[in-house]
């Protein structure tokens, strides 16, 4: 069976089911108008990048809701891609090649914004940022860190319910928006991923479900403070094989490891996977054979050893 790589490209078909933009309307934007250049297979068929795909998205979007013909839309896509390439270079030349600076001052900047109620600004730094350092950098190294610094203002009452309730509702819509570009393969197993009740805290839980997302896993998410009852429901309404609970507070292990064991006496066959702060302390966890030990760059080496992922390799 075909092996999920977490790099995936995409065929014509696939783009457009995904954004619902007829395959004739695709190739007449290529050839036509030079909107996009898609990687050619040696058969010669068409295979689109998430670059490829987030133009077109962007492109469909002026088209549709801006009334504009696509030969300006594509004369704009091509000006934005020229001014990205210049802003690529400016702030490693100004920050003496250091792009752990730039992605500092972009989370700041979100964050700023983000507090002070900003959200269209928000969304065009966050839109920017895709489109300057790509998927992965922004979501790890810039929207990651603001979500973080958003809950440590909260707790610390530097930020309000609402200014946190906003924060956290604007990343984690921008979050499941990338989510659902990725395919699922059916033959992966279906995975459903909570916090457990009195855990508002779902970055990690978030992260990892893109991570399997990405990986071609159907990843039905819970979110934060989710009741055991639904969730063992959802169990085996959907044939779910491996359920993701995070933690973050060492406190919430025995009440987490009570909702593993009633989950797991309901269903026998489900695999888990414990991770997030609380069980990095945990002292005597009950199912240390479940606890994700390893690091956000080792995450695709442990997929590919999982037994259930294993035997689609």
């Amino acid at each position: 069976m075909e092996k999920v790589s977490v790099n995936s490209v995409y065929s014509i078909k696939q783009v457009a089911d995904m954004l619902d933009i007829p395959t004739v309307t695709l190739r007449a934007w290529e050839n036509r108008y030079n909107a996009i250049n898609p990687i050619r297979t040696d058969a010669g068929y068409r295979m689109y990048s998430m670059e490829n795909i987030e133009d077109l998205r962007w492109l469909k979007k002026q088209v549709e809701h801006h009334h504009m013909n696509i030969s300006q839309a594509v004369l704009m896509l091509k000006a934005r891609e020229k001014e990205k390439q210049e802003l690529i270079t400016a702030p490693k030349q100004q920050a003496g090649g250091n792009i752990e600076e730039a992605f500092s001052k972009m989370t700041d900047q979100i964050y700023q914004t983000l507090y002070h109620f900003q959200g269209e600004r928000a969304n065009a730094l966050i839109d920017f940022g895709f489109s300057l350092y790509g998927y992965d950098s922004m979501f790890y190294h810039v929207l990651v860190p603001v979500l973080v610094r958003v809950g440590d203002a909260w707790e610390s009452g530097r930020a309000t319910v609402a200014q946190e309730h906003f924060m956290t509702s604007l990343i984690s819509q921008r979050f499941f928006q990338f989510f659902h570009l990725f395919p699922i393969f059916p033959q992966l197993p279906k995975v459903v991923a909570f916090c457990p009740e009195g855990e508002h805290h779902q970055v990690g839980l978030m992260l990892f479900s893109l991570f399997m997302r990405k990986n071609g896993a159907e990843v039905l998410y819970l979110g934060a403070s989710t009741p055991v009852e639904g969730v063992i429901q959802v169990i085996g309404e959907q044939h779910v094989q491996i359920v993701c609970i995070s933690i973050t507070s060492a406190s919430k292990v025995i009440q987490t490891d009570a909702i593993v064991s009633q989950i797991a006496k309901e269903h026998e066959q489900v695999h888990f996977v414990l991770g997030g702060k609380g069980y990095e302390m945990a002292e005597n966890p009950a199912y240390p054979q479940w606890i994700m030990k390893e690091p956000t760059e080792k995450w695709q080496e442990w997929l590919e050893k999982h037994p259930l992922f294993r035997q689609h390799g």
